[in-house]
């Protein structure tokens, strides 16, 4: 693993956490594969190992993952899908050549083959979104209650109540902010 570039944050559903490569949409963004090399170690940690990635390649990553950004914000507010992104998505998933695998544990793996590119991995990540925005899979589409933020997330929860993307970031910036407000307030009060 390459240092000196931010970390991962990879959540347990392919596509979303691939579009949590740019976060902080609305604040100041956080580019986490701004190299095709930082890309093939995602890809790599991500289950979908390819040998090399070059600037192209780089570049039709980023149309897919905003792609998908677009389809599941517009699915998580109760909105159209955006027919440009849905194409991108429809386009990149039937141009990719990978195997879906059983494993012995009940889950489904993919394979890319010897010879597998970029394009492959990237029609993995477009298969896992349309099986995702189309409610395909157990969850619940949601966008992040941080206003720097907003990224989509899937809601595996039980309730499919939570909030925050990632509790461990956008949660505990919340939180802190709110405390600090409200110890302000109590500061101010006093005087």
């Amino acid at each position: 693993m390459r240092s000196g570039f931010p970390d991962f944050r990879l959540g347990p559903v392919l596509a979303t956490s691939f579009t949590g490569t740019l976060s902080e949409r609305f604040g100041d963004p956080v580019e986490r594969v701004p190299v095709p090399d930082r890309f093939v170690d995602w890809l790599a940690v991500s289950g979908l190992a390819v040998d090399s990635c070059t600037e192209e390649q780089l570049t039709l990553a980023r149309e897919l993952r905003e792609s998908i950004h677009a389809a599941a914000s517009a699915a998580a507010a109760g909105e159209p899908l955006p027919a440009a992104a849905v194409q991108v998505i429809n386009d990149f998933s039937a141009a990719g050549r990978a195997t879906a695998l059983l494993t012995p544990g009940g889950k489904l793996r993919w394979r890319l083959g010897p010879a597998s590119r970029v394009e492959d991995a990237l029609g993995v990540i477009a298969a896992d979104a349309i099986g995702v925005i189309s409610g395909e899979r157990d969850g619940k589409l949601a966008l992040c209650a941080s206003p720097t933020c907003r990224a989509a997330f899937f809601d595996t929860s039980r309730s499919r109540t939570r909030r925050w993307c990632d509790m461990n970031t956008c949660g505990n910036r919340q939180k802190k902010a709110r405390f600090q407000a409200a110890h302000r307030k109590d500061s101010a009060s006093a005087q």
